[in-house]
């Protein structure tokens, strides 16, 4: 059963997730914030939360080199990062990133 904190904490880290995912994909710094943020709503929607199957789409595509070892050793990194982040006083931005993203799914 995965919980409110559990769900924030993940939209977290794929937003983490997306942003190193973009600097390897040589985005410019709008498109790098828009696949990260994308990457996020993804986790809110069972049909697209496959992160790991979608950075590495993206990476062959883009002809970036990272085995799936690499991509989940970022993927552990960065949920022990968004974790710390969660328990740092004032997370309420990143709460209220993880309401906003919310709402933008469930109003399309």
């Amino acid at each position: 059963m995965t919980t409110t904190d559990d769900l924030k904490t993940a939209v977290r880290r794929n937003m983490l997730l997306g942003m190193w995912a973009a600097e390897k994909l040589g985005l410019p710094k709008p498109d790098a914030k828009a696949y990260a943020q994308a990457l996020a709503v993804g986790t809110l929607d069972p049909e697209q939360s496959d992160v790991l199957s979608k950075i590495r789409q993206d990476f062959a595509a883009a002809g970036v080199v990272q085995s799936d070892e690499q991509i989940l050793r970022a993927m552990n990194e960065l949920m022990l990062e968004a974790t710390k982040q969660m328990l740092a006083p004032g997370k309420g931005a990143v709460d209220a990133a993880a309401v906003a993203l919310a709402r933008n799914l469930t109003s399309r």
